[in-house]
C-alpha cells in the first residue's frame, strides 16, 4: 500500500474515479482492529480507515441478507424496495449504483453473491434481475452454490465458472480479473470501472452450520477474544465458532489488501473510491435461535471504511449512518448525480464542512431508522444514547412487510448498558422517554415512505387466571 496520505490526499484525478464495494456478509464491527479488536484481524482495512474515513457508527437498515443488499443496492429502505425479508426478488426496474453508473458511462461488474433474484434460482441470475450490471460473475444464492473450498459462480450467459481454493481467494482472483481486464468490451483504462464485490464469508455454511475458516486459521484464534455482550449474555455457540469467525474475518482483509495492490500496480488506486461494509452483523444465537434479526447492535451495527478522492484525511466520522446514506456517497464521490428515488443523503458534506457537491442540507438526523422482518414486524431507532423498538402484535413476520399498529418492545439505555442487557421498556421511570421515542419513530416511518403508523405503550401479556381464584 502506498503511504499514508495527507489530510487533503493525492492530487485530484483528471477524470471520474473507480468505485469498488467491498462488501462482507454477516460481520460483527468490532471484529476490526479500527473498533478495538485486539486480535490484528484487519490490517488492510484499519490503513484504509487511518487514510480515509471509518463511519464509526455505521448500521444496516434491516439485519438479513436480502433487505439489506436492497438498500445497498438502491438507497431505499427495504420497505421501499418491496424486498423486506429474503426470498423477494429486487424490481426489475428500481434505479440502483448499476444503472447510475452505467448511464455515466463506467464500466459496471458485480462479482459474487448476489440473492436478490428471488428464490427461483439458487445459481445463473437473469440479466433482467440484475440490476443493471454488464459484467457478471455470481451465484443467487452462493451459500448454496459453493463450500469454503468449493466454488461455482456463473457469468453472464449462464455458464458455471468453478474455482480451486478458498472461496474468498476466487472472488478475489475475479475481481483482479474484471480490474486488470474485463471492464468491457473497449477495455479502456481511461474508462472508469464501479465493482461491486460480495463475499459470503464470515457468513456461516448453511448446510452444516459452521463457520469454515482457510486451513489453518480457525487454530490461529483457538482462544479468541470475546466481545463484551457474549460474554455477559452467555449460551449462543459463539465458543464453538468464534475461530472459524475470526479466521474468515482475517482471510477476508488479506483479499482486500491484493486488491488494493492490484489497484496499486496499476496506478490507480488513488484515483479509486473504496467502501468497505457488510450487510449486517452476528450475535451468535444469543438473541434469539439463529444469528441475526434482532434489534441489538451486533445484529445491526457494521464496519464501514472509504477511502479515495474527496474521502482523505483519517476522519473517524461520529454521526450515525444508515446503508441508505452509502449508495448517495458513492454517486456524489464520483460526480454522478443521486436518483431522486435514494431515500438516504450523502456523507460528503459532513467531510467538507457543508460543501459535498450537492447542496444537501448539513443538519444531519440524530437517529437512524431500522425495520425487523421474519423473527417479528418491527421498526425501531438507534440514537447516540438510546435503542427503541416497537413490534407489532399478531403480525406474520414472514408475510406482513409492515403493521398498521406497533408497540414498545425494546428500550436500552447504550450510555450505561452498552451491551443492551437490561431491557426498560416496562420501566415507569422511563415513559417520558418512550412517549418521545414514539414520537421520532413514527416521523422517521412517514419519511420512509410507509403509512403512518400507531404506536403505543407496551400491554403487559393477561395474567393467567387459576382456578383458586376463579
Amino acid at each position: 500500500m502506498t503511504p499514508s496520505a495527507s489530510p487533503s490526499g493525492p492530487a485530484t484525478p483528471t477524470r471520474r474515479p473507480n468505485v469498488l464495494v467491498f462488501f462482507t456478509d454477516q460481520q460483527r464491527w468490532d471484529t476490526t482492529g479500527l473498533h478495538g479488536n485486539p486480535l490484528g484481524l484487519t490490517p488492510v482495512l484499519d490503513r484504509l480507515a487511518a487514510e480515509g474515513v471509518s463511519v464509526d457508527r455505521s448500521f444496516t437498515c434491516q439485519p438479513v441478507c436480502a433487505p439489506s443488499r436492497a438498500s445497498l443496492q438502491t438507497g431505499q429502505y427495504p420497505t421501499t424496495t418491496g424486498v423486506f425479508r429474503n426470498g423477494l426478488p429486487l424490481p426489475r426496474d428500481t434505479p440502483s449504483l448499476a444503472r447510475s453508473f452505467r448511464d455515466a458511462g463506467y464500466a459496471t461488474g458485480y462479482v459474487g453473491k448476489w440473492h436478490l433474484a428471488g428464490d427461483h434460482t439458487s445459481g445463473p441470475v437473469p440479466e433482467e434481475d440484475r440490476a443493471g450490471y454488464d459484467h457478471w460473475l455470481a451465484a443467487n444464492l452462493l451459500e448454496f452454490t459453493s463450500d469454503a473450498y468449493e466454488t461455482t459462480l456463473y457469468d453472464g450467459g449462464g455458464a458455471p465458472h468453478r474455482f480451486e481454493g478458498y472461496r474468498a481467494d476466487a472472488l478475489g482472483t475475479a475481481a483482479v480479473d474484471f480490474i486488470d481486464r474485463d471492464r468491457g468490451p473497449d477495455r479502456n483504462r481511461d474508462r472508469p470501472f464501479f465493482l461491486f464485490l460480495s463475499f459470503l464469508e464470515p457468513h456461516h455454511q448453511n448446510s452444516r452450520d459452521d463457520y469454515p475458516a482457510p486451513t489453518g486459521y480457525r487454530d490461529r484464534y483457538a482462544t479468541p477474544w470475546v466481545p463484551s455482550d457474549l460474554a455477559a449474555l452467555g449460551g449462543g455457540n459463539w465458543a464453538q465458532h468464534l475461530p472459524g469467525y475470526y479466521g474468515m474475518v482475517r482471510r477476508l482483509d488479506e483479499v482486500l489488501g491484493r486488491i488494493v495492490s492490484a489497484l496499486e500496480r496499476r496506478g490507480e488506486l488513488d484515483e479509486t473510491v473504496i467502501l468497505f461494509t457488510s450487510d449486517h452483523g452476528c450475535h451468535f444465537k444469543t438473541r434469539n435461535d439463529e444469528y441475526k434479526r434482532s434489534v441489538h447492535d451486533a445484529s445491526l451495527r457494521v464496519p464501514t471504511v472509504l477511502r479515495g478522492p474527496g474521502l482523505w484525511g483519517g476522519v473517524r466520522l461520529p454521526e450515525l449512518v444508515s446503508h441508505v446514506d452509502l449508495p448517495p456517497t458513492l454517486l456524489r464521490a464520483a460526480g454522478v448525480p443521486v436518483p431522486p428515488e435514494m431515500q438516504g443523503r450523502s456523507l460528503l458534506p459532513l467531510l467538507h464542512g457543508g460543501d459535498g457537491g450537492d447542496g444537501a442540507n448539513t443538519e444531519w438526523p440524530q437517529e437512524v431508522l431500522f425495520q425487523i422482518s421474519e423473527s417479528e414486524v418491527g421498526r425501531g431507532l438507534r440514537t447516540d444514547r438510546w435503542k427503541y423498538a416497537a413490534t407489532a402484535p399478531g403480525a406474520d413476520a414472514w408475510n406482513d412487510p409492515r403493521a398498521e399498529r406497533y408497540q414498545d418492545a425494546y428500550l436500552y439505555d447504550l450510555r450505561s448498558d452498552p451491551d443492551e442487557l437490561m431491557n426498560l421498556v416496562t420501566d415507569p421511570a422511563h415513559e417520558d422517554v418512550l412517549e418521545e421515542l414514539r414520537r421520532r419513530l413514527v416521523r422517521r416511518i412517514v419519511d420512509s415512505g410507509e403509512p403512518r403508523p400507531t404506536v403505543t405503550a407496551h400491554e403487559p401479556a393477561p395474567r393467567a387466571v387459576s382456578e383458586d381464584t376463579v
